[in-house]
């Protein structure tokens, strides 16, 4: 929804003091031996809630806590923002911006959120609600893909010498992530780099969330990730440049696993989990890749037997580093009771790639891979 139409909107369900309906009625013909006659109607304020329209600040206030208590957060955002918007004065007000910010924010409402949360956000000076609201106006920029808008705010919060050292840590990462949404990989790597070599440089690491830095770590194996899709492997440009293809797309999975496994060593339960699933998704793809590749053009026939019985078991390789992944993934989640969409997909993964070891396996003994292959690399 455009800003212009989200205005729109307000006008019609909040209401808006001076919507009158003065001047001129429709006026009936005039006889032809009377005269005209004008109707002259008193001026209105058109409220559209009339409910609300009864309590006073500390009732709307009352209402919208209980009702973001028990998720209702459509209620929530309807008290919050009448007290905003009809009690300028209230000791709520600036409370009721930020709580209908998080409500509407709560049922995706990225316009609606920005809006309440812009009146707040003071990203070059703010403390307390208005900083706060500052990275909530980032957040709800990136979701409305606004990513110029998120990475302004940002850069913003991220420089500010007064910051405690986890707030400018996380305006760096969120800084990074929105400049990889944004196509600006290089910015994107630059700006990571600099958030993981902050919170190593701590002499104290438990000033900073895990969160962070674990993030940090994830989206920078999301950038060789990147990289690594955009290597495509074409048996018609010949056997040697598809080795010489296979081995730099491997070399870019084995740097983006190294970086997920940073993450993972973090410690954070979220993109630990996050990180696992990518790393065995990659191995998976990399499956899926060779298997549907075809043999290069000019091998002859039995050239061709030896190629797949050769990529046969490299394949197996594959298959086998992608369950051992998946596995410690589950492991980990289950460990530390994580719950996401990451992890209902690693068990979906899971269970096909142990699928399609069992029909390819033949009877042919599984090869383990080494653990120094699991290490990270850069």
């Amino acid at each position: 929804m455009s800003v212009s139409r989200w205005w729109w909107v307000v006008a019609l369900g909040l209401g808006v003091t001076g919507c009158r309906t003065t001047g001129s009625a429709a006026r009936p013909e005039a006889s032809e031996s009377g005269p005209k006659q004008e109707l002259q109607f008193d001026a209105v304020t058109v409220t559209a809630d009339l409910e609300l329209d009864k309590l006073n600040d500390e009732e709307l206030f009352a209402g919208g806590t209980s009702a973001f208590a028990a998720n209702d957060f459509k209620q929530a955002a309807r008290y919050f923002g009448r007290l905003a918007d009809f009690h300028p004065n209230s000791q709520h007000r600036r409370s009721s911006l930020y709580n209908a910010g998080l409500a509407h924010q709560r049922l995706k409402e990225w316009e609606e959120a920005w809006h309440r949360f812009s009146e707040l956000a003071d990203p070059a000076k703010g403390q307390g609600d208005a900083l706060d609201a500052s990275f909530r106006v980032a957040e709800t920029q990136y979701h409305l893909e606004r990513y110029d808008e998120a990475i302004a705010v940002l850069t913003t919060i991220a420089a500010r010498e007064d910051l405690p050292a986890n707030r400018r840590i996380e305006a760096r990462v969120q800084q990074g992530v929105c400049e990889l949404e944004a196509g600006r990989t290089d910015a994107a790597e630059a700006t990571l780099r600099k958030a993981i070599s902050s919170y190593e440089a701590l002499a104290d690491k438990d000033e900073v969330d895990d969160y962070f830095p674990a993030q940090a770590h994830f989206f920078m194996g999301e950038l060789y990730r990147l990289h690594y899709e955009n290597v495509k492997l074409d048996p018609a440009k010949g056997a040697d440049k598809l080795a010489e293809d296979l081995n730099y797309k491997a070399e870019l999975l084995l740097s983006a696993q190294g970086h997920y496994l940073r993450s993972i060593r973090v410690g954070n339960g979220y993109w630990a989990t996050a990180a696992g699933s990518q790393i065995g998704a990659l191995y998976e793809d990399l499956y899926a890749q060779m298997v549907s590749s075809p043999a290069p053009s000019e091998l002859n026939a039995e050239e061709s037997v030896v190629y797949r019985q050769e990529l046969r078991k490299k394949i197996r390789v594959l298959l086998t580093k992608s369950i051992n992944i998946y596995e410690r993934t589950l492991e980990t989640a289950e460990r530390i009771g994580s719950q996401s969409a990451f992890v209902d997909r690693t068990r979906e993964s899971l269970a096909k790639v142990k699928a399609l070891l069992l029909a390819d396996a033949e009877g042919e003994p599984v090869p383990a891979p080494p653990a120094s292959e699991l290490e990270p690399h850069t």
